[in-house]
């Protein structure tokens, strides 16, 4: 009689960073020739248990250095408290805990949740990594994924018709420390829309199907990142995490020249020690022409690989771009190329990011984002402003949301001319930056230019005070007449507004308001309440012939 291991085999599918471009992990699949051993291990959790183990051990047999994925269903892992077995095959594998992340598959329908979360603490302690897998197309509450606080969420491709529900997952993720990843990427669209969405890993055909052997190459599309992926402050280093080539801390130069050797693409190896922290970094370049000098082989193979290795630089998972930028700044020239190790809270390395990459990504953002700026005050327009106002809603922070402009200036370019009008475009937007970086609110306050003489200011409302008196008790003048401003707030609190839409038609008729009252003026409303407060200006008719703004801002 034969047994289901008989006719079970193993297919391969790349974990592919968008970023990058380079494959991140494997995900083992079971392709059974006959039979349907999933929908049996669906209801047999010893099973289940069983095929993780041979998932793992067929990963094993590959040789693959990549970090793996492997599939459990949730309702194993609540009636089995873990997977025992699971951690003595990754030992006897040759493998650390940490390069394996589990993937929970749904049902979670009827699945004690305190049993699950037990097992996937127990887990976490053994070094596993935890990915909740079929987001969007499954059943998972979402308290419990909030609670499972997985290092990986994957979302079903069928969210890509639907971004915000995407963006919101990113949202999401990044209170929860995880990665977000798309399965079932098909076409080049879908890929971009991931993207664009938000999405930082992605699986599919597009790429590479599921194959007996693990993919050398996977195809991915030239892509820029949408507007809005890349925050302020830079991008998440999370977005450039590569594999990293790992050995023990007491590995020979012997083993590291055999990696290296059958490994072009690895341009260093990490010595770690039994928790999987980085000790010794060894670079190929360096480690090679030490071990190809007169007598090198024979002073350098049967020694300890660490001796020929340096102290790593490495982040934390939480750095962005430029925080490893400044890593790589500190110490010699020669280490300049050095991968910088990516470690988690317990100092454990997930993977590497290379310098390259990182420097390719921020020419990227730089390029997009000057291609944002308003080229006569050099400050963000619209879309920065409105990618900002949409993450603080999606976050369900309050936030307070200013239009500023000049009054009359028709006149002032009709009296004065257009150079003095645009100097005084100038010299507002410069006092406006000032303004935020002299109150150090620069993480919480952002200014646009949209065009002409309007501004956008965005703050938290505690904020506003010192800014406004920047700027509207500053005596404004062109060609020698005094010149006045404007300005209207609304203020947005948790769930007043659904979008950037509704926020914009809020304040449109709190502009009307501050332009007919005369001189600076400041007007401040609430998101959803009636009325507003005058905080600046007289009332009385605008002078004959001015008009006032009726429109919604135009961003």
């Amino acid at each position: 009689m034969h047994s289901w291991t008989d006719t079970l085999r193993f297919a391969f599918q790349p974990v592919v960073n968008l970023r990058t471009g380079a494959v991140a992990a494997l995900e083992i699949l079971a392709r059974p020739e006959t039979g349907d051993v999933l929908a049996e291990a669906r209801r047999d959790p010893e099973l289940d248990g069983r095929l993780t183990v041979s998932a793992l051990r067929a990963a094993a047999r590959k040789e693959t250095l990549l970090p793996l994925h492997l599939n459990v269903f949730a309702a194993t892992l609540a009636d089995l408290g873990g997977l025992t077995p699971l951690h003595d095959a990754v030992r006897a594998a040759g493998r650390m805990a940490w390069e394996v992340t589990l993937d929970i598959v749904p049902p979670y329908t009827h699945v004690p949740q305190r049993a699950l979360l037990e097992a996937v603490s127990s887990l976490r302690a053994q070094g596993f990594r935890i990915s909740a897998d079929g987001i969007g197309d499954g059943d998972v509450p979402l308290r419990l994924l909030t609670d499972l606080s997985p290092d990986l969420v994957k979302l079903d491709a069928s969210l890509l018709a639907r971004p915000a529900a995407v963006r919101a997952m990113r949202t999401l993720c990044e209170e929860l420390g995880a990665l977000v990843a798309v399965e079932g990427v098909e076409t080049e669209l879908q890929c971009a829309a991931a993207l664009s969405a938000g999405a930082q890993l992605a699986q599919g055909e597009l790429f590479a199907p599921p194959a007996r052997i693990p993919a050398a190459d996977v195809y991915v599309p030239s892509l820029a990142p949408g507007p809005g992926t890349v925050p302020c402050s830079g991008p998440s280093v999370r977005e450039f995490v590569r594999p990293a080539a790992v050995l023990p801390l007491t590995a020979s130069a012997g083993q590291v020249r055999a990696l290296l050797t059958g490994s072009p693409d690895v341009s260093g190896v990490l010595l770690v020690d039994q928790y999987g922290r980085p000790v010794r970094s060894v670079h190929r370049s360096r480690f090679l022409l030490s071990m190809s000098g007169r007598y090198g082989h024979a002073l350098y193979a049967d020694r300890p690989a660490f001796k020929l290795g340096d102290a790593p630089r490495t982040v934390g998972v939480d750095a962005t771009a430029w925080q490893v930028l400044d890593v790589v700044a500190v110490g010699g020239r020669d280490r300049t190329s050095d991968d910088v190790a990516v470690v988690d809270g317990h100092g454990r390395c997930v993977g590497v990011v290379r310098l390259a990459d990182l420097v390719r990504a921020l020419a990227e953002s730089r390029v997009e984002e000057a291609a944002g700026l308003n080229p006569l005050t050099r400050l963000p327009g619209s879309d920065a402003i409105v990618s900002e106002v949409e993450r603080r809603i999606c976050d369900g922070r309050a936030f307070a949301l200013s239009w500023l402009d000049i009054d009359h200036f028709k006149q002032v370019n009709d009296g004065a001319g257009f150079a003095a009008g645009d100097e005084l475009i100038r010299a507002v937007g410069h006092a406006l930056q000032q303004a935020v970086l002299q109150q150090a609110v620069t993480e919480h306050a952002r200014v646009g230019h949209i065009g002409g003489d309007d501004f956008l200011v965005l703050a938290e409302e505690e904020a506003l005070d010192p800014l406004v008196t920047a700027v509207l008790d500053v005596p404004w003048a062109a060609g020698g007449r005094p010149v006045t401003l404007s300005l209207a707030t609304v203020v947005c609190g948790p769930g007043s507004v659904s979008d950037h839409h509704q926020a914009a038609a809020q304040l449109a008729p709190l502009k009307k308001a501050a332009k007919a009252l005369n001189g600076g003026s400041w007007v401040l409303g609430r998101a959803g309440l009636p009325g507003h407060e005058v905080r600046r200006g007289r009332p009385g008719p605008a002078p004959a012939g001015t008009g006032y703004a009726t429109a919604e801002p135009r961003w």
